[in-house]
């Protein structure tokens, strides 16, 4: 059982109600959830997650093509990250932290060391990548705002979605419409 009350800090002092252990996070189906509502302690363990996914291919890099080495990350790495990637709330840190898994990815395929002094730019255009893991995360986001958008007017998600649920708003620093709204720079409606 977790206990969510901003007010009373989540009441970190209960340790069982009814018999069911109280904690502060659990995963459930296959994403972390936190008392905190946050994103962050999620963005931090898919990462651990990718990052070890990688470790793991370091034995096959030698043997195969560039072509299907990128394949490989695009396949069967960066979906490990995006799982759930559309109910994330990304400040720029996370997304900074995000283009830095990416990049450590692609290195990693390649095989370039961190002394070797090649830039980012360098790797990316040598691969010929067209988007950073950030910019992939980003329009998953804003593909899930507008599928849920585009549902009947008295849809309980897209109330939800688009904020416009009864009740006082959070003190959380940002939510999940505030970065649409900022990066799109519209109104939610448009």
């Amino acid at each position: 059982m977790m206990v969510i009350d901003r007010a009373k800090n989540n009441s970190p002092e209960i340790f069982q109600i009814a018999n069911c252990e109280v904690v502060q996070s659990f995963v459930y189906l296959g994403a972390l959830i936190t008392n905190n509502g946050g994103c962050v302690e999620e963005v931090k363990r898919r990462m651990a997650i990718t990052r070890t996914t990688m470790e793991k291919l370091k034995k096959i890099w030698r043997n195969i093509t560039k072509a299907t080495k990128i394949r490989f990350v695009q396949t069967l790495v960066f979906p490990i990250f995006l799982y759930a990637a559309e109910t994330l709330t990304l400040r720029e840190v996370e997304k900074r932290k995000i283009d830095a898994l990416g990049m450590l990815c692609w290195r990693r395929m390649l095989g370039v060391s961190w002394n070797e002094f090649r830039t980012n730019i360098s790797i990316i255009r040598g691969l010929d990548i067209k988007q950073r893991l950030s910019t992939l995360v980003h329009s998953r986001i804003l593909k899930f705002f507008g599928h849920v958008s585009g549902r009947d007017n008295n849809s309980i998600d897209r109330h939800v979605v688009q904020g416009k649920v009864e009740g006082a708003r959070s003190m959380s620093p940002m939510q999940w419409t505030d970065q649409i709204k900022s990066s799109e720079g519209d109104p939610l409606h448009e």
